[in-house]
């Protein structure tokens, strides 16, 4: 940090709607950035975060949204006060923007070039041979490979981590003073993550700028922020230090953020999570608006908007149970440990050389050219009651892999044996019986589901495709009780899924694929879009439905936290190929493959001291079309030798159950 205010907020106000039920997105926000300094805002979906950004801006979604009252001084000057012309010159010059989503923050109908040069063409004059240096000398910042040919490419042709990347060097092009990053990381896997995180702080010290870091990501937090504010249902609820967050969290929201995150230090015990949610800002509740889901709540919490108290050392905190000495330091009791099923030592699923390759042609024939080995020999067996995590970054063939398992894509070779059935002969009715005993929850949960339809409908779409409860009064008895099963009310069946938040969706994905009464379940990233609390429901829920069903998991996730806390055992994948499988522990405390150790060292953690060691890991996964000779990963592994180049490791046991393919083992 360089000194002093570069930009404060003082009484911020946006309201989205007219008259007694607007909702009050924001609701009297002020705080404080310096120069050079990053501050991190974080918070449950629907507190308020992004549209304090966008507020912050002028970029408020008109007319729906207004901004009512406060101020917003950039080094004194007022922006709300601005007309139009003149924000805009801030706008990219002095404050730059990272939206959340790449995809949606670039135009698909123009070029790398044209949509960075923008910028330095209304805010710094530059054109011609000028502004396309300054656009490659951007790109070049920013870590693309080969910029003077990524300059003429569209949005579609890049992948997500280059979307990033171009997106951060429109906000950095002009030079400014202010970056706000919103989401800047989300559904990105950890590698990804590590690398937008790294080019951001790499800027921040080069160029002197701040940072505004909007995250649910408490990772993210403990390794990028200096200091830290918690928003909750439009309001500021507490601001410290980083250092002093993570040591002493002070308000019970904050405290509950904490003992949601998933850790393998938790596994005997369910996740502690934070009842109800975040109430309506059309109609918040009087007094303290976190006191209907708090434990600590009396009738003056009920009653009393809490004032702001002073802790020492820039800590502050809106509660009136720490004003009034009633909420300790330490945080709440964690809740009882659970009983175990056991489980069965026979394998469940057993997958043997398992290939998914998909044809690439061209021409006006429609040759075959070539072939995308998507997954390419995977072998893994998961037990009754077991659950087996399937890690990587994304591309390395996961989900496909889960769709082949379940014969949603058919594979190219191997074998699929469930229960002693080979799953890659059935056909037709005989594959369609098998499938009650298999499902999928699928990432997007309300992508998943047809919006036409009644939650109700969706849940037994299974019961009538299996002909389970052909009476239409013995379905509606099912779905109420498969709704109760996952937490949801009975009346749930008579909505639509636009009605629900993300974490309740997620909960119907689950009784739908209950609802066949499935022996194994692919869970293919259930919770990587979801907020801390919301997914410390969700996977209590799992647990408790393995625990009591004696249901087998195939976890696909990149979300390592989630993984140590959940699996059993772990299959760290690669190009398509397992290089590393074995017992969570053994894994996660003792990786044998560097890209494992890559992995683990690129995964943010709340814990900033447990001294682990930083693997940079360059560059994105080679092309699976035409994969690099020898050790798919060579090309970015910091240990390469010779026969890395030239053959494919074979695998190896360093220790029992624990396998690798790597020539460091071998």
């Amino acid at each position: 940090m360089s000194g002093g205010t570069l930009l404060e907020v003082e009484g911020l106000r946006t309201l989205i709607g007219q008259g007694p039920g607007a909702v009050r997105a924001v609701d009297g926000v002020s705080f404080r950035i310096r120069r050079g300094e990053a501050f991190a805002l974080v918070g449950e979906s629907g507190c308020g975060k992004s549209m304090t950004a966008l507020s912050i801006l002028g970029l408020v979604p008109r007319p729906a949204a207004r901004i009512v009252a406060g101020s917003v001084r950039l080094d004194g000057t007022d922006l709300l006060r601005l007309p139009e012309r003149a924000l805009r010159e801030v706008r990219g010059r002095r404050i730059g923007m990272v939206f959340q989503e790449p995809q949606t923050a670039l135009n698909p109908v123009l070029s790398v070039e044209t949509q960075i040069g923008e910028a330095l063409t209304r805010h710094l004059g530059l054109r011609g041979h000028a502004r396309r240096e300054k656009v490659l000398a951007l790109l070049r910042e920013v870590g693309i490979p080969d910029p003077e040919r990524r300059l003429r490419e569209y949005p579609h042709q890049l992948s997500g981590g280059m979307k990033q990347r171009v997106v951060i060097a429109m906000a950095i092009a002009c030079d400014p003073e202010l970056v706000i990053a919103d989401e800047p990381t989300t559904a990105l896997d950890v590698t990804l993550q590590a690398q937008v995180l790294e080019l951001l702080r790499r800027e921040r010290a080069r160029r002197g700028m701040a940072l505004l870091l909007i995250t649910h990501d408490l990772g993210v937090v403990a390794e990028n922020a200096d200091r830290v504010a918690v928003m909750y249902a439009g309001e500021l609820v507490e601001e410290a230090p980083c250092g002093r967050f993570f040591r002493e969290p002070r308000h019970p929201y904050t405290r509950r953020l904490f003992e949601a995150l998933p850790d393998r230090r938790k596994r005997a015990r369910p996740l502690a999570v934070i009842p109800g949610t975040v109430p309506s800002l059309a109609a918040p509740p009087p007094g303290c608006r976190f006191a209907p889901r708090c434990a600590l709540a009396d009738a003056r919490c009920r009653e009393a908007v809490p004032g702001w108290t002073d802790l020492g050392e820039g800590h502050r905190v809106r509660c009136h149970a720490v004003a009034e000495g009633r909420a300790a330091a330490a945080p709440d009791a964690a809740p009882p440990p659970r009983a175990r099923r056991a489980v069965a030592a026979a394998p469940l699923l057993e997958v043997q050389g398992l290939a998914v390759h998909f044809p690439v042609r061209k021409g006006v024939l429609r040759r075959t050219v070539g072939h995308v080995r998507a997954v390419d020999g995977l072998s893994f067996r998961i037990g009754a009651g077991r659950t087996l995590a399937l890690v990587g970054e994304s591309g390395c063939g996961k989900t496909t892999a889960g769709k082949a398992v379940l014969q949603l894509v058919r594979p190219t070779a191997g074998s699929v044996r469930f229960d002693g059935t080979e799953l890659t002969r059935l056909r037709g009715r005989a594959l369609r019986r098998r499938r009650r005993d298999l499902q999928i929850v699928f990432q997007d949960p309300y992508a998943s589901m047809n919006p036409r339809m009644l939650v109700g409908d969706i849940v037994a779409e299974g019961l009538v495709a299996q002909r389970i409860a052909p009476g239409r009064a013995e379905r509606e008895r099912r779905v109420a009780a498969l709704l109760e099963r996952v937490g949801l009310p009975a009346d749930a069946a008579r909505r639509y899924p636009h009605e629900f938040s993300g974490g309740q969706r997620q909960r119907i994905c689950i009784a739908r694929a209950l609802a066949v009464e499935p022996r194994l379940v692919v869970c293919d990233e259930p919770t990587s879009a979801l907020d801390v609390s919301v997914q410390a429901q969700i996977l209590n829920l799992l647990r408790e439905l393995q625990d009591r069903l004696g249901l087998a998991y195939l976890f696909i996730s990149h979300d390592l936290a989630v993984v140590g806390y959940l699996a059993h055992e772990i299959a760290v994948m690669y190009l398509g190929r397992i290089v590393e499988h074995g017992p969570v522990d053994a894994v996660l405390d003792r990786p044998l493959h560097p890209y494992t150790e890559a992995l683990l060292a690129a995964a943010p953690t709340v814990d900033t001291a447990t001294g682990r060691r930083t693997v940079q890991l360059p560059g994105e996964p080679p092309s699976p079309v035409s994969p690099p000779p020898g050790c798919h990963f060579h090309a970015r592994c910091p240990h390469a030798m010779p026969a890395c180049r030239e053959a494919y490791p074979p695998e190896t046991e360093p220790d029992p159950g624990h396998r690798v393919r790597c020539f460091l083992h071998a």
